[in-house]
C-alpha cells in the first residue's frame, strides 16, 4: 500500500470505516510494532489531519512516557506518570477525552496550538504498555466516535503482536 484514499467530504463515522480495512491491511503481517505505529500514525493524520497524533510508549527503567512515533510538529519527549493527559490515562489505564485542553488540570502544553485532546491507553495483559495521543487546534473535537474506532485501532495493534522493536 503507496497512499490511503478516503474521501474528505464523507462523515466522520463513514472516514473511519473506509480507512479501517487499509490501516488493518498496512499492518497486516509486520511484527515491529515501531513500524506499525508510525505507519497507522501517518494513515490517522493523512485521514484526519489532526494537528498531532502520535504514541509514547512506557520506558521501564525510568517509570515515564518517552516519545514514539508521531505525526505533527515536535513534541514532548518525556511524561511522566500521572502527569498531563497522557500521564493520567497511562496511569488510570483508561481513555480520556478533553474537549478543552485549557480548563484540564496539570495539561502539559507541548504546543499551545493544541486546544482538544484524546489519549488512549494500549494495554496487554493488563499493563499499559504506551498510549496514543491525538490532539485538534480545534476546541470540542473529539467525542465517542473517535473513542470507538481509535480503541479499534489501539486493540489491532496488541493483536498483532509479539513484536519486535
Amino acid at each position: 500500500m503507496e497512499e490511503i484514499i478516503i474521501d474528505a467530504n464523507i462523515s466522520k463515522e463513514k472516514r473511519y470505516e473506509s480507512l479501517w480495512p487499509q490501516i488493518s491491511s498496512l499492518i497486516d503481517g509486520e511484527k515491529n510494532l515501531i513500524a506499525n505505529m508510525a505507519n497507522i500514525a501517518a494513515a490517522l493524520h493523512q485521514t484526519f489531519g489532526w494537528w498531532w497524533i502520535g504514541f509514547y510508549l512506557v520506558d521501564k527503567e525510568t517509570n515515564d512516557l518517552v516519545l514514539g512515533p508521531f505525526q505533527g510538529p515536535i513534541a514532548c519527549t518525556r511524561i511522566a506518570k500521572g502527569k498531563g493527559v497522557c500521564g493520567i490515562a497511562w496511569k488510570q489505564a483508561q481513555t480520556i477525552i478533553v474537549p478543552d485542553v485549557d480548563t484540564f488540570p496539570g495539561h502539559i502544553a507541548c504546543s499551545t496550538a493544541s486546544k482538544s485532546e484524546i489519549v488512549l491507553p494500549l494495554i496487554l495483559a493488563g499493563e499499559v504498555l504506551a498510549v496514543l495521543d491525538v490532539d485538534s487546534e480545534h476546541l470540542n473535537y473529539f467525542d465517542e466516535t473517535d473513542s470507538k474506532w481509535l480503541q479499534k485501532v489501539v486493540d489491532l495493534l496488541t493483536k498483532n503482536q509479539p513484536w519486535k522493536l
